[in-house]
């Protein structure tokens, strides 16, 4: 299935555990979120992820929802297979969804709060990593050999926000694609040499920002001599 290998490649790359199987969390009817979703947000969306704090303070409930015709897509065109660029856009879309359910089931479960500022932002950064990893495999070539230089350009330079954001989704959303492509760039010169990575040290990198929190993110991608 898509979706637990796009979670595989997550855990894998951040050498976090499995945790949950985001299956079991995995919502496509969108008439069963009808009594969730906010009410100050009219947009009819692809992937949402919905969290809710238990009204005893004993935790919190968790759901993904995947428009059902978008995993059916995937699901006959499995980007881990094969990325290409008809299905990229499905591919990004699945992907900050499971971003967002590894990401947040990881930090709570060290009740660790999570904003969604950070949620955001990490997403943008996973996007660019795994798809680096995947086009590296799939053209059959080790990121030691040869690195996707495209990835960058293709993920964050073609890109259009949403016109019926509110103002401030618009700039959570804004910095968040800002300070990821700033993080991503920054690898991109600091551990790749003439199409070579030096890909022990990109990793560490990547896990070491993983595990920052959102003003830490923040500050670390914009921070000189730091990334």
């Amino acid at each position: 299935m898509v979706l637990r290998g796009l979670q595989s490649l997550l855990h894998r790359l951040y050498d976090v555990e499995p945790g949950h199987d985001v299956y079991d969390f995995l919502v496509t009817d969108r008439g069963a979120l009808a009594q969730f979703e906010p009410d100050n947000d009219s947009r009819t969306l692809d992937e949402e992820l919905l969290l809710a704090e238990a009204l005893d303070g004993s935790g919190a409930g968790i759901a993904l929802y995947l428009d059902a015709q978008l995993l059916k897509r995937l699901e006959g065109a499995d980007p881990v297979g094969c990325l290409t660029e008809e299905n990229l856009a499905d591919y990004c879309t699945a992907l900050e969804g499971v971003s967002h359910f590894v990401y947040s089931t990881w930090r709570l479960s060290r009740d660790v709060p999570v904003s969604l500022l950070e949620l955001e932002t990490q997403a943008e950064v996973d996007k660019y990593a795994v798809t680096v990893f995947l086009m590296g495999l799939q053209q059959a070539a080790t990121l030691r050999g040869a690195y996707p230089a495209q990835v960058h350009n293709r993920l964050f330079d073609r890109v259009r926000f949403d016109a019926r954001l509110a103002p401030h989704q618009y700039e959570r959303y804004r910095t968040a694609h800002r300070c990821a492509a700033r993080f991503c760039r920054e690898l991109e010169r600091r551990f790749v040499n003439r199409g070579v990575t030096r890909i022990e040290a990109l990793v560490r990198e990547l896990r070491k920002f993983y595990r920052l929190g959102s003003a830490q993110k923040l500050r670390y991608a914009y921070s000189s001599g730091s990334v």
